[in-house]
């Protein structure tokens, strides 16, 4: 007999054990063709970790470029085919991923937000977020199946939505941070009426807060 073990109820307890960290690493999406699948995903450009085969079963894993998570498709499939939607892909410009999916002959939607956002509420509108406001903005697409993707832009993240410092993980997200930087010290400098020959602290400044979701320097 298996025993899962509950959370103490006892006060002292959290201040000697740290919780667990718990990762969510892969994910599971239902196809009906895993050959059809795995190409389709490989035409995103997204990184082949695995496709493992014994008998009429068969497994197959993909990454998306800077992403800590991954999904799992296979034979036999889990679930009705197309029936997983609303799946996520968190980009730092949205443009940029639009036109990338075009390219790679991917049929996805124009730039939208909601009425209400950042929450999905309101209704959809099209065009990007007012102001192009973090979380705000959104593209969709699907798989060969069916299956729903989410493209959202995210600049700015939430007070506290980022542990561990400030990490990039790729090339290109470090390079629209320091675009981004760039930018808005741009109109600090305008507000001193001089040059800031301490830009590089600013810019350090900014990426931090910029991630980590809290106050932005003026």
């Amino acid at each position: 007999m298996t025993s899962i073990a509950m959370p103490s109820t006892d006060a002292t307890a959290g201040s000697s054990v740290g919780q667990v960290d718990l990762k969510l690493e892969v994910i599971t999406i239902p196809v009906s063709d895993v050959d059809r699948a795995k190409e389709f995903y490989g035409g995103l450009g997204w990184r082949l970790d695995a496709d493992f085969s014994d008998g009429d079963e068969r497994a197959v894993q993909f990454t998306p470029p800077g992403s800590q998570g991954s999904i799992h498709f296979g034979k036999p499939s889990q679930g009705a085919p197309g029936s997983a939607q609303g799946m996520f892909l968190v980009v730092s410009d949205i443009q940029a991923a639009r036109d990338d999916l075009l390219r790679r002959g991917v049929e996805v939607s124009e730039v939208f937000h909601f009425a209400k956002g950042p929450a999905p509420f309101g209704g959809f509108v099209g065009g990007p977020a007012p102001d192009r406001g973090s979380y705000g903005s959104y593209a969709a697409f699907k798989d060969s199946d069916g299956n729903g993707w989410l493209l959202q832009e995210v600049t700015t993240r939430f007070p506290g939505r980022v542990a561990g410092g400030t990490t990039y993980p790729s090339a290109y997200d470090l390079a629209q941070a320091l675009r981004r930087a760039e930018a808005a010290h741009g109109e600090h400098e305008k507000r001193l009426g001089q040059r800031d020959a301490d830009w590089p602290s600013w810019y350090a400044a900014y990426m931090v807060a910029e991630q980590a979701g809290t106050e932005l320097p003026a």
